[in-house]
């Protein structure tokens, strides 16, 4: 099983929204992955994150944020994707065999919930692409950009 890590800076909005999309991209693909989120420091998970992805069936009632103190054996991930510049600067240094991802997306804080289903769904091609290279054991899309987009069913 691979396990993999998604980092932002409050594990509020992005990186909760990430996290959901990719173990329900996992579990619609059959794919085996253990998937957590943190940040690099904790706050809440905002309720306009809750409504958006409640809008795809997806609840994160029962996420809360997280820094890397609260994920379990933090330094063993196969995969460890930052989505704001922010963590990835803040990022640690992780072992040889972690590979580093930098996904990008806008802060849709403060914005109206049609900027976050922007975000939403542009995290959902991002991270149905990831889950679908890891089964076809294709090479992950290395950055936002290069990822081709996916049909959002």
């Amino acid at each position: 099983m691979k396990r993999v890590l998604i980092l932002c800076t409050h594990n509020s909005a992005r990186s909760q929204m990430a996290e959901a999309l990719t173990r329900e991209a996992a579990r619609v693909a059959g794919l085996d992955l253990d998937v957590h989120s943190a940040g690099t420091e904790a706050t809440r998970v905002k309720d306009d994150a809750k409504t958006v992805m409640g809008e795809i069936g997806l609840s994160l009632d029962g996420h809360s944020s997280k820094t890397l103190r609260d994920v379990p054996d933090p330094q063993n991930f196969d995969y460890v994707i930052t989505v704001c510049d922010s963590a990835a600067e803040a990022c640690p240094v992780y072992p040889g065999k972690t590979h580093r991802l930098h996904y990008p997306f806008t802060d849709p804080s403060g914005g109206s919930l049609d900027r976050w289903r922007t975000v939403r769904d542009q995290l959902r091609r991002q991270f149905e692409a990831f889950v679908q290279a890891l089964k076809d054991g294709q090479p992950v899309p290395p950055t936002y950009a290069d990822s081709p987009p996916v049909p959002v069913a």
